[in-house]
């Protein structure tokens, strides 16, 4: 199988959709898959273009058995609506020169991760005129993400917007995306049910298992053995409501058994470092490379996964599975009715979003019971290994792959 994939973000890039699509790559590839991928330079989730890489020039490297073309790509220095879609379009229209140079390779399927969807109709048309498969694979759905966080407005311009997201999901030959209600949301805007493909995010549960002894982290941090560790893990952007963190550890600064940690980077680490710089009972690390994520993550006693909730049903937020294999609980901000809510439920605590006093009271209650914090730990770990195993799922998205070329 020849494999073209089209997406902006791409390993090594630590966290979100450049995780998922690099351990994809690799993993089809040493199957003796023939896999290439269109790509950027990592700049995701620092918002910065990493050194070693260019912004400004066309590049080509061997990665994993994958061959790998990156294209220019502008990163503004900060963030808004406006400049987020100059961002995107940047890529989408750096990228097309490269696409074009695989016309003579001739791939079974072109395989386009949105965001951003401003790849589509490129990804579609060249699709289309060399009789190739087209699958779309939604991580996010971006435009109701841009309208319901504030980065878009007007009725008029998400009418227009919304009409042409529906007219190019239905021209692609599967939509795939990561969970039950993203699925059904693909339905919604017009997708047929008989295109659509579950592809969930996973977890490698062999690299990421509960620990039996302490994590070195706690010792790195200065940490006593005994303290409850309340860790937030993941991108620190605009969709997860990461000014509740902040406010939760204002409330309990004065537990002297619960610590926080808050790992990663984006544009709103700043902002967060400067809400807690009086609190001792907060610590700050940057996101840890893959050999290290199994010990950062067993460094939890309750994993955090805060939500906007203006976003909570938008997403299944992709640091979730890690947590599960973690065999940690889980406290979320979530709806009880999501997908989210539904699946936090069982091996954690789920409250409103954006509540710091309903998350802080819920910590509290977790923090007092080690008996439950161990049960609720096991339930993750068992839903981590029954759903989320990366082998288990990457093994039938292999078969839809074949599926769809066999369909074609």
């Amino acid at each position: 199988m020849k494999l073209l994939v089209y997406g902006i973000n791409f390993a090594p890039e630590l966290t979100g959709i450049g995780k998922y699509s690099g351990e994809m790559v690799a993993w089809l590839a040493a199957r003796g898959h023939e896999v290439r991928v269109i790509t950027a330079p990592p700049y995701y989730p620092e918002w910065k273009v990493r050194d070693g890489y260019s912004g400004s020039r066309y590049s080509r490297e061997t990665w994993n058995g994958a061959e790998i073309f990156r294209t220019p790509l502008w990163v503004p220095g900060k963030v808004n609506g406006l400049r987020r879609l100059v961002h995107l379009a940047s890529f989408a229209l750096a990228s097309i020169p490269t696409l074009l140079s695989q016309w003579r390779w001739k791939p079974d399927v072109v395989w386009m991760t949105e965001p951003p969807l401003f790849c589509a109709p490129a990804a579609l048309a060249f699709a289309g005129l060399r009789s190739t498969s087209a699958w779309l694979h939604i991580q996010d759905y971006e435009v109701d993400a841009a309208f319901e966080l504030g980065l878009l407005k007007g009725p008029r311009l998400r009418g227009f917007v919304t009409s042409i997201e529906r007219a190019l999901l239905r021209r692609f030959d599967r939509v795939s995306t990561i969970s039950q209600r993203m699925l059904e949301r693909a339905t919604s805007k017009g997708v047929e049910p008989s295109r659509l493909v579950s592809f969930t995010n996973w977890a490698d549960v062999d690299a990421i298992r509960p620990l039996t002894a302490p994590s070195p982290f706690r010792a790195e941090l200065g940490i006593a053995d005994d303290a409850v560790v309340a860790l937030y893990s993941g991108n620190m952007g605009g969709k997860q409501g990461l000014e509740l963190l902040a406010e939760m550890a204002v409330m309990l600064r004065d537990e002297p058994d619960i610590a926080f940690v808050f790992c990663g980077n984006g544009a709103g680490r700043p902002e967060l470092m400067a809400r807690c710089a009086n609190l001792r009972n907060v610590r700050f690390i940057d996101l840890q490379p893959v050999e290290r994520l199994g010990d950062l993550l067993g460094l939890a006693d309750v994993h955090l996964l805060p939500q906007r909730a203006d976003a909570a049903d938008l997403v299944m937020p992709s640091k979730l599975t890690g947590m599960l294999s973690s065999g940690r609980p889980v406290l979320a901000g979530a709806r009880p009715d999501t997908e989210l809510g539904q699946v936090v439920a069982t091996c954690g605590s789920v409250v409103p979003p954006e509540d710091a006093r309903a998350f802080a009271d819920a910590l509290m209650v977790l923090a007092s019971r080690p008996e439950l914090r161990q049960a609720l730990g096991r339930k993750a770990r068992e839903l981590a290994e029954t759903l989320f195993a990366r082998d288990a799922v990457l093994a039938r998205f292999e078969r839809d792959l074949q599926a769809c070329i066999a369909a074609r």
